[in-house]
């Protein structure tokens, strides 16, 4: 299922992905694409709020990979953006986080499409600045049906 949601202040978008995070279940991985500058990180702040996680989250842009384990479920914080080959995902061991206890968040997902589960939740940004600076869309394609509907509020 596609669900599409349209946000128009960082706050909206934090508001909507700490939603997300109410939800989450122990294993499920969510991918997160979109340009440079669109939200991708706001959205990962408001899903580690939405886990229970109050420290500060910042994207993990040289270092691959930052682990929350302050949550209600463990937070696995990959941007993959640096990536040259997924191969390199294999030195990092990203199976263990993928198919761990916690949840994983992949910013820039698509660049390691060939090693994300299945049941991946792909979330893409898109801005459109016709509709404002702090417009973005949304899209929430839950390829699994996992989450069960529409997020309250959106």
């Amino acid at each position: 299922m596609k669900e599409i949601y349209e946000t128009t202040a960082p706050q909206q978008t934090f508001a909507l992905a700490r939603q997300l995070a109410e939800q989450a279940v122990p294993g499920s991985v969510f991918c997160l694409d979109g340009d440079l500058g669109t939200g991708k990180t706001v959205f990962t702040q408001g899903f580690a709020a939405g886990l229970g996680i109050e420290g500060p989250v910042n994207s993990p842009t040289f270092t691959i990979i930052c682990e929350y384990e302050e949550g209600r479920l463990p937070l696995y914080h990959f941007d993959v953006y640096r990536i040259s080959d997924p191969e390199e995902m294999d030195e990092i061991g990203y199976e263990d986080y993928f198919f761990g206890r916690g949840v994983t968040m992949v910013e820039w997902a698509s660049l390691i499409w060939e090693l994300i589960p299945r049941e991946a939740i792909r979330i893409t940004i898109e801005k459109e600045p016709e509709r404002g600076f702090d417009y973005r869309r949304i899209t929430i394609d839950d390829r699994a049906d996992c989450l069960g509907g529409r997020i309250a509020g959106f």
